[in-house]
């Protein structure tokens, strides 16, 4: 017979061998593009540390089709720099998008296999951003969103 003082013990270590799968589990936003004609709404998480930003979406093997990620700096960032796919598994778009919203790059990142960071390719983004959203690769394209479409970046972003 199963003692008493065992059933709470029991029932812990079956939720603590549980926990990561819920624990992990992202929380995702509503984010809505508009390419002048249509709206779009993506379900994002939000990347806003330093470290959020550097794991993005590595080591994931699916992105779910209207899912994304949203990178968020606190100042403009250069047109030089530069994202990369290291341990990232999944091809994906990315905009590099203005802090008022405005869509100014766009670029399609394939996955890097290399054993080391260095051996990976970089995607510049060729023009000043505040905010960068990736998705799946084709996203942009299926949904006719092009450079000077609009993204609601509020509340993340306040406008100028």
């Amino acid at each position: 017979m199963l003692s008493r003082a065992l059933i709470p013990a029991a029932w812990l270590a079956s939720m603590l061998l549980t926990m990561p799968a819920w624990a992990e589990a992202p929380t995702r936003h509503a984010l809505v593009l508009d390419n002048g004609q249509r709206t779009h709404t993506i379900r994002i998480e939000v990347a806003e540390t330093p470290q959020q930003r550097s794991r993005g979406l590595m080591e994931r093997d699916s992105l779910p089709v209207d899912a994304g990620m949203l990178f968020l700096y606190g100042a403009e960032q250069p047109a030089t720099s530069a994202y990369w796919m290291y341990r990232t598994r999944i091809p994906l778009d990315i905009a590099f998008i203005d802090e008022g919203g405005v869509i100014r790059s766009l670029r399609t990142m394939s996955p890097c296999r290399a054993e080391a960071s260095s051996r990976c390719p970089v995607y510049p983004a060729g023009a000043r951003f505040r905010a960068a959203l990736e998705a799946n690769a084709g996203y942009f394209a299926e949904r006719g969103i092009e450079v000077g479409d609009r993204v609601e970046l509020a509340p993340w972003i306040e406008s100028p």
